[in-house]
């Protein structure tokens, strides 16, 4: 028996409530997002390497999406404020976070924060990872990590190392190393990466540990001395540079990551849509050029759920690291 009209108005409606629902998740992701400019939240200072990188990866979004992606830089502290603007921001992929190790360490050594690293924010995809380089002054007696550890360990505690202060990047790599070789330095902190750099370069401090991004053009230079790379692999930089671990010291391994972070409750289809944009873009010849060139030794992309137990290890990671040291949360 034919449908009457409001038997056929009700199918139609049905059939374009269902519509969505029907459409595959990559043409769904495409229609949500991005349906207006994407703001990239930088929580640190411009100028350093994750700034840099952030605007390159912004850069390319750009060119490849209908609508701009723009950074914005909202320091302060140790890049709390600035995740805590993404945490709070709706979850519609128009606000991003773009961070790096810090956002895993700061889950243990903030005891007061307005949002919580793990469960506010959702890992988008981790982008890449780079080594720090063991730096030690160009009138440095040391030619290789064994000598520097055999100095330390006479030295007994005597000798510095220079930090960005408490868990910034340059202090953790340099208590992992301590930890793994089992001796002792005195930590000097500094207000940024540059001033420690020059003191170091003066012979003021003992060992710097700094990114691939400013420490491989000062070792090639011969403005510093480079020992070896955190990293689980040579970096192709410098190719002649042992890593940590084949000087006798694995547990030192380190690199630095950064990652997309969205506010948590973000939808699955725009997720996907901003990984898989931003895999295509790392994919591109330039970018990829230039991020090898300043010190990436892996370019990862991974998807939201590999990001997620990327992250969560990391926290755990860092949580035993501070808790060893005997960082407490401040």
């Amino acid at each position: 028996m034919p449908a009457g009209p409001r038997g056929l108005s009700r199918r139609l409606a049905l059939a374009t409530c269902a519509a969505p629902f029907l459409a595959p998740r990559g043409a769904l992701a495409q229609e949500v997002w991005p349906t207006q400019p994407v703001r990239l939240v930088l929580p640190y200072a411009p100028g350093g390497p994750t700034d840099v990188i952030a605007r390159m990866i912004a850069d390319a979004l750009s060119q490849r999406l209908p609508q701009r992606v723009v950074v914005e830089n909202r320091t302060g502290a140790g890049g709390n404020i600035g995740a805590s603007v993404v945490a709070k921001s709706r979850p519609d992929g128009a606000t991003l976070l773009f961070s790096n190790t810090g956002h895993a360490v700061n889950k243990s050594l903030y005891a007061r924060l307005d949002y919580d690293p793990a469960a506010d924010l959702t890992p988008v995809t981790v982008l890449a990872e780079s080594p720090m380089v063991m730096l030690v002054p160009p009138g440095s007696p040391d030619r290789s990590v064994a000598d520097f550890v055999a100095r330390l360990r006479a030295a007994d505690g005597r000798m510095t190392y220079a930090s960005t202060g408490t868990g910034g990047a340059l202090q953790l790599v340099t208590l992992l190393f301590l930890k793994a070789a089992g001796v002792r330095m005195e930590e000097i902190p500094y207000r940024g990466a540059a001033p420690a750099v020059q003191d170091l370069l003066a012979g003021r401090v003992d060992l710097l540990y700094d990114a691939g991004f400013t420490a491989f053009p000062l070792a090639t230079s011969g403005q510093a001395r480079a020992l070896a790379v955190s990293a689980a692999q040579r970096s192709p930089v410098m190719p002649d540079l042992p890593t940590v671990a084949e000087a006798g010291f694995p547990a030192a391994t380190f690199s630095v990551w950064q990652a997309i972070l969205a506010p948590a409750g973000t939808p699955a289809p725009i997720l996907a849509r901003i990984q898989a944009e931003v895999a295509a873009a790392l994919a591109e010849g330039p970018l990829r050029s230039r991020l090898v060139e300043m010190g990436a030794e892996r370019l990862l992309a991974n998807t939201p759920e590999e990001a997620r137990r990327y992250v969560d290890s990391e926290i755990t990671r860092w949580a035993s690291v501070l808790r060893e040291a005997g960082i407490q949360p401040q």
